[in-house]
């Protein structure tokens, strides 16, 4: 739910609301009890990242983490057995 900024028109009260998006905006001063409020445009609130990466590898669901692992520990098997050991070769 943002939080929208008002000011009344006729005493210049300003203030923060909170409040869904979809609900109607206000229209009765609090300090004044005019009917002269308006909403004004925001600055609204800013995006933070947390975390070493990106929010959508940030969220994985376990499932897909787990597969993940598996394969990566199946790459690394395979490359590991690529790899010729120094007893095997015959250098002249």
């Amino acid at each position: 739910m943002p939080t929208y900024e008002y000011e009344c028109k006729n005493c210049g009260y300003k203030f923060e609301k909170f409040q869904k998006m979809t609900e109607d905006p206000l229209k009765i001063c609090p300090q004044c009890k005019n009917q002269s409020l308006r909403r004004l445009v925001g600055i609204g609130g800013g995006i933070i990242y947390k975390g070493p990466g990106f929010y959508t590898t940030e969220y994985r669901s376990e499932e897909y983490k787990r597969k993940q692992k598996e394969e990566e520990s199946l790459i690394s098997k395979t490359s590991s057995s690529n790899i010729p050991s120094s007893s095997s070769d015959k250098t002249k």
